[in-house]
């Protein structure tokens, strides 16, 4: 993976501009993605989508923040942030819903009462 960068005392994954990932991605903490993945994601913190990093994929975590491009599946087990430069098409499972002005949302949202918990597989 990425660099794993130290900001305010907390770790996080880091797959920086540049970078391309084809598979699947397992982190215990956070994630900062500003190049591309194509695959699977399991995170068991916070994806978030810079607003040059690109996800082709399934995306399985406990809250998101998306400033670029989501192509497939998210299912968020608390909040999803789509922020006016992020752009969704696929399927959102999320318990909590933000969406920005200028956003792109194309596609379906289900907002159960409690979405799928994203303990990541080991």
């Amino acid at each position: 993976m990425g660099n794993q960068n130290q900001q305010s005392g907390t770790m996080y994954n880091a797959i920086t501009s540049g970078s391309k990932i084809i598979g699947t991605i397992i982190a215990d903490g956070d994630i900062r993605i500003d190049g591309t993945v194509e695959g699977e994601m399991q995170c068991a913190g916070k994806v978030v989508i810079g607003e040059k990093g690109l996800v082709k994929g399934t995306v399985t975590c406990q809250n998101s923040e998306i400033m670029g491009m989501l192509d497939g599946k998210i299912t968020n087990s608390q909040t999803l942030a789509l922020r006016s430069t992020g752009k969704i098409k696929g399927e959102v499972i999320t318990q909590t819903l933000i969406v920005e002005p200028n956003a792109q949302f194309n596609g379906s949202c289900q907002m159960p009462a409690n979405a799928a918990n994203p303990a990541p597989k080991k």
